[in-house]
């Protein structure tokens, strides 16, 4: 098991070749009494918890513009203790940001809702990779991407205009792959759209819309490795 990419910088990326591996992760074969027990005590705190799955990454290199990989399905609770025991693992996390740019060159961020794993931190809409991602094993980094937008926001990005190639920055909590995805319609227009949505959902994923017109535009709950995406994005307009 290996991760071999540059840490804390952004990368472009021009495919996403990350594969299924039907096997069981290593960190979860080797800590199932550990994840029981800290998922009990996670449940305790938070009830609303649900230990779906997800997948962990095994390996993952960045060569020639890509991102090369594999990774495993894993419960929900596997990654609850990861997070907590992540160095020195044998495991990495990655995840999409569709990044949502609205007419006026404003990006929409979400904040997430009081009852989730990330209270109150704002971040592009966006969630793990789950097994439904893939296609023939092999990831499909957008799928995801409009998916978890449509569930957070209501939001369909399936037409809109895409950025050329994705972009990806890895740090020592994960690997964030993200795209522009470019809107029509008026930051405040798309952020109407959301909240009318979360309005009408019995149990929202998110508390609501959070607008970013500027670079310094850093709204509380900002979750640490957005400042660097927002200050790429209105640094570069292509």
């Amino acid at each position: 098991m290996s991760f071999d990419l540059p840490r804390n910088v952004i990368l472009p990326v021009d495919a996403v070749d990350v594969r299924l591996d039907p096997g069981p992760h290593p960190f979860s074969r080797d800590n199932a009494e550990a994840i029981t027990e800290n998922w009990q005590r996670e449940v305790a705190v938070n009830p609303a918890l649900f230990d779906g799955m997800v997948v962990l990454l095994s390996q993952l290199a960045y060569r020639d513009n890509c991102l090369v990989g594999r990774c495993h399905a894993v419960n929900y609770s596997t990654f609850m203790l990861w997070r907590k025991r992540r160095e020195n693992s044998g495991a990495e996390h990655a995840y999409a940001h569709a990044m949502l740019v609205a007419g006026d060159n404003a990006l929409v961020a979400i904040r997430m809702g009081s009852h989730t794993a990330n209270p109150g931190r704002v971040y592009f809409a966006a969630g793990s990779f789950e097994p439904v991602d893939f296609r023939d094993g092999l990831v499909d980094v957008d799928f995801n991407m409009i998916r978890e937008v449509r569930e957070e926001t209501g939001l369909d990005l399936s037409g809109a205009e895409r950025g050329k190639r994705y972009h990806a920055m890895s740090t020592n909590s994960g690997t964030v792959i993200f795209r522009r995805y470019h809107a029509t319609a008026l930051a405040d227009e798309i952020a109407r759209r959301i909240s009318a949505f979360v309005a009408t959902e019995t149990e929202p994923e998110i508390e609501g819309p959070v607008i970013i017109r500027h670079a310094a535009d850093l709204p509380d709950g900002l979750s640490p490795h957005m400042k660097p995406l927002i200050e790429w994005h209105f640094a570069n307009r292509n």
